[in-house]
């Protein structure tokens, strides 16, 4: 498969990438901001699997121009993406009498209108039988637990969730498709950054590997669906 993942350059995306290329059965396209980071990646990756078919490329999915992406994926992939992992976001924690009418647009356009962008962009490549895999999360799903600090991310995740959900129905003659996971926690920068201290049960590497195996399995069992993957809260 051809597969495509965003936000790859740490946390449960990079772990996805490695897993992704353990198997040795597909091409992979890491997208990130960060050109050191994602270079770290490669050095890894090919020291796992010498033969790892895999591509990097810094990319704002939020700012920068899409021309150049699709010339990237033509020129690798032969202009075919099976899967697209929207795992790209970021995290404001900040209580809500101090949040900035700003917070909530930065937060909207990267945990939300950027995989809007992406998947405009990319969706005359994906064949039928293809996969949008969008990564939310337990703060944005409708009954949870929440979380002081959280509310402009949580209510950019719920708008993934929904678009998940409309999505789905959308592409559905198309036989394309779409569905999202909640994550719950999982050990990585973003869960320090939003909950200090907290240790989660859950190795970002385990996440990743549930991620990577459900890009390429889930949709045949599940098609617009918003599924909660967490052990505990947060």
């Amino acid at each position: 498969m051809n597969i495509i993942v965003t936000g790859a350059s740490s946390g449960v995306g990079f772990e996805a990438v490695l897993e992704l290329i353990l198997s040795g059965k597909h091409k992979v396209i890491a997208l990130a901001r960060s050109q050191d980071k994602l270079e770290r990646l490669l050095e890894i990756a090919h020291g796992l699997n010498p033969e790892a078919e895999i591509f990097a490329l810094a990319f704002d999915i939020v700012h920068d121009d899409y021309s150049g992406l699709q010339q990237f994926i033509g020129s690798n992939f032969d202009s075919k993406v099976d899967v697209l992992i929207n795992n790209a976001g970021v995290l404001i924690n900040k209580p809500f009498s101090q949040l900035q009418e700003m917070d909530f647009v930065e937060m909207l356009q990267g945990n939300y209108i950027g995989h809007v962008r992406i998947i405009q962009a990319l969706l005359h490549l994906m064949p039928k039988g293809s996969h949008i895999l969008n990564i939310g999360s337990m703060g944005g799903f409708q009954g949870s637990a929440k979380f002081p600090g959280m509310s402009a991310y949580s209510a950019s995740k719920a708008a993934l969730h929904t678009l998940t959900e409309c999505l789905a129905l959308e592409l559905a003659e198309q036989e394309i498709k779409v569905n999202c996971l909640a994550l719950g926690s999982a050990q990585t920068e973003m869960l320090e950054q939003a909950f200090p201290g907290y240790q989660s049960s859950v190795m970002a590497f385990e996440m990743g590997k549930y991620i990577a195996d459900f890009s390429v399995t889930g949709h045949k069992f599940f098609n617009g669906k918003v599924l909660p993957v967490a052990t505990s809260t947060p």
